[in-house]
């Protein structure tokens, strides 16, 4: 009789038992070259404070153009099981902590700050440069920072995240239905123009802990804008990612083009355009993350 469980099978060990071998031996090599550095001995030096999220069941309705008989309608609502913790900086990058990324030469400066520096968001900043700052912070912490998918600021932001429908869904075909909610909207989102950074905690915090999501800063996100096509019963037929043009969430979805720095100088794909962009971080969770900022330092991209 084996001592082993019923469900350590052969077939079940044969799978797992090279995972477990390949594993270690990167692992042990990776240590072994430095391959895998230690965290550096100034690592708590640039920790950001963070919140976790702790798993959930939620629904939101996802970005991009949804057409349906090629005509404009609302995005379905979609329900989302989150299954693992989210950790996420509870607030918005600083400029302060983001001009120590640009004296290190890691970063490029921001546009049009005119305030001094101090405990604001940075703004002025575009998708490329939020990634060169996640690399500059991963590599001071010796931990794994990125931008957060519209999925995760979703998940983060909770009651806070908007809701995007015009509540046209029945009368998509009638153009003169959107002109009319797409003019509502937009009036509603002018009249609350408030362009002025203001001190980080201004905007107050969710019920999850975290802080001014929804303020007058939009955050950047990896999600690639999209276009979609529906059938009759709302299932997705086609469906286009326009990357290039990334989400930026705030008390509304506004598309950027990559390389805007300036929102109120054009580049907005879609709608009324941010009076700021800045951005916040998420950290990796996941066991392999530090082989894999190992590999993307060396050029390898997986």
């Amino acid at each position: 009789m084996s001592i082993f469980p019923a469900y350590l099978s052969r077939p079940f060990l044969q799978t797992l038992l090279p995972v477990a071998i390949i594993a270690g031996l990167v692992g042990g090599i990776a240590h072994q070259t430095g391959f895998l550095a230690e965290p550096p001995a100034t690592a708590q030096l640039f920790q950001p404070q963070t919140v976790t999220i702790p798993p959930r069941t939620f629904s939101y309705r996802e970005d991009g153009e949804f057409l349906k008989a090629n005509y404009v309608t609302d995005a379905p609502m979609r329900t989302v099981t989150m299954r693992r913790p989210l950790i996420i900086m509870k607030h918005q990058v600083s400029l302060a902590e983001y001009t120590a990324c640009v004296s290190e030469g890691a970063c490029s400066a921001p546009a049009g700050v005119s305030h001094d520096l101090g405990n604001v968001p940075v703004t002025g900043v575009n998708f490329d440069d939020a990634r060169a700052y996640a690399r500059w912070l991963s590599d001071k912490t010796g931990e794994v920072w990125s931008l957060p998918t519209d999925e995760q600021l979703a998940f983060a932001a909770g009651k806070s995240f908007p809701d995007d429908a015009f509540g046209i869904e029945d009368d998509a075909s009638n153009p003169a239905i959107r002109w009319l909610a797409d003019y509502r909207r937009e009036a509603a989102e002018r009249s609350k123009r408030d362009p002025v950074p203001r001190i980080l905690g201004s905007f107050g915090e969710n019920e999850y802990g975290l802080s001014d999501f929804g303020g007058n800063v939009w955050e950047w996100t990896n999600t690639c804008h999209r276009r979609v096509e529906l059938d009759a019963d709302n299932m997705i037929l086609r469906s286009e990612d326009l990357c290039g043009v990334y989400v930026t969430v705030g008390n509304h979805r506004a598309p950027m083009t990559s390389f805007i720095k300036d929102p109120k100088g054009g580049g907005c794909a879609v709608g009324t355009p941010p009076d700021n962009l800045g951005f916040r971080l998420v950290r990796s969770t996941q066991w392999y993350a530090p082989l894999l900022k190992a590999l993307r330092d060396r050029g390898i991209a997986l």
